[in-house]
């Protein structure tokens, strides 16, 4: 090999040690300089409540005074997370509203949310406070409106042990209103060859027994464009609309817990057909067959519903029928109550 074959083999090879001495070097200083980020933990089990917290997360069952009348409503406050409060909202009127953040400091809360069915522009402000027996603050429309709220812990209403049934009895005996009652706006409800039948909107039909568990079963029809209900203890709605069959179900639809419960498909027969819903309901729990298919088996409903009787949840409520959105029809109405 020539003496500048040889030179030259030196002095590459006296560059490529500077350079890997030069690389160990910068590698060396970014693995110092460089911060290790510490790792986030989603693990909910690691989840505690903040002190500061801890009495309000819950749901509440509230009455809303307004102008001189008691009207319900409804909140859930949770943990997001380690620290974020969330939850959500049930006027007197519409469906269950998701609340995005529910701020806390020294035992005062408030969140906002915008208007659902309502209209205008702006939110709804609620803000109260902590009491030494629940919840008390303000509803603020967003028309700048207050009114004054009371709030207690919703009772859980777990049942134990087996439920043994009674007898069943027909709510509607297929001749006239016996055993029913109305309320609110012009009753346009009558009885004609044996279906019971609401021609237009007006008054919401209501039963003057009260239960507590029940078995339900109710054959109804409505129009196209039909909307109403049938209300579980005056408190929980059963949603009757033309929903389209080719909907996505949903709770706002046909066979859902108003705001709360989607059904697994969207079971309907569509307008003026005869359908069936079978209802069951211990506690909070509810299953719904519509139509001979289940399409709610066996689930928690949160909470009242918008247009509820009241939120007095651990009390015995009616069977009551919205009657103040469209025309209705039913043809039995039949309910099994548990034994006591």
């Amino acid at each position: 090999m020539s003496q500048f074959f040889k030179t030259m083999l030196t002095n590459r090879l006296k560059y490529s040690v500077l350079f890997c001495l030069l690389g160990a070097s910068v590698s060396s200083c970014q693995t110092t300089d460089q911060k290790k980020e510490p790792e986030v933990e989603h693990n909910p089990a690691k989840q505690v409540v903040p002190e500061r917290a801890k009495d309000l997360i819950g749901r509440w069952d509230l009455n809303v005074d307004k102008d001189g009348k008691v009207v319900p409503s409804w909140i859930e406050v949770k943990l997001s997370g380690f620290n974020t409060l969330v939850g959500s909202y049930v006027g007197d009127s519409g469906s269950a509203r998701p609340v995005s953040h529910v701020k806390l400091e020294d035992g005062k809360f408030s969140f906002a949310i915008p208007p659902q069915w309502e209209g205008g522009e702006g939110d709804f402000v609620i803000a109260g406070e902590l009491t030494a027996t629940g919840i008390k603050g303000t509803v603020t429309t967003n028309k700048g409106v207050s009114y004054n709220f009371t709030g207690e812990k919703a009772p859980y209403l777990n049942r134990t042990g087996t439920v043994q049934w009674g007898e069943a009895m027909e709510l509607f005996n297929g001749k006239d209103l016996t055993g029913w009652k109305t309320i609110g706006g012009e009753n346009n409800w009558s009885v004609k060859d044996g279906i019971l039948t609401n021609a237009k909107a007006g008054a919401n039909l209501v039963t003057d027994q009260k239960f507590e568990d029940f078995k339900l079963e109710a054959e109804f029809r409505y129009t196209t464009g039909g909307n109403s209900g049938i209300y579980l203890r005056g408190r929980y709605e059963l949603q009757i609309e033309d929903s389209p069959k080719d909907q996505h179900p949903g709770s706002l639809y046909f066979g859902g817990i108003y705001g709360f419960l989607a059904p697994n498909e969207m079971a309907t027969l569509g307008p003026d057909q005869w359908q069936k819903y079978e209802v069951t309901l211990v506690g909070r729990l509810v299953t719904i067959v519509a139509n001979g298919k289940t399409i709610i088996n066996n689930q928690e409903i949160p909470g009242i519903t918008g247009g509820a009787l009241d939120s007095k949840e651990g009390e015995p409520g009616p069977i009551y029928l919205q009657g103040d959105h469209a025309p209705v029809e039913f043809r039995k109405i039949k309910i099994t109550p548990a034994k006591k």
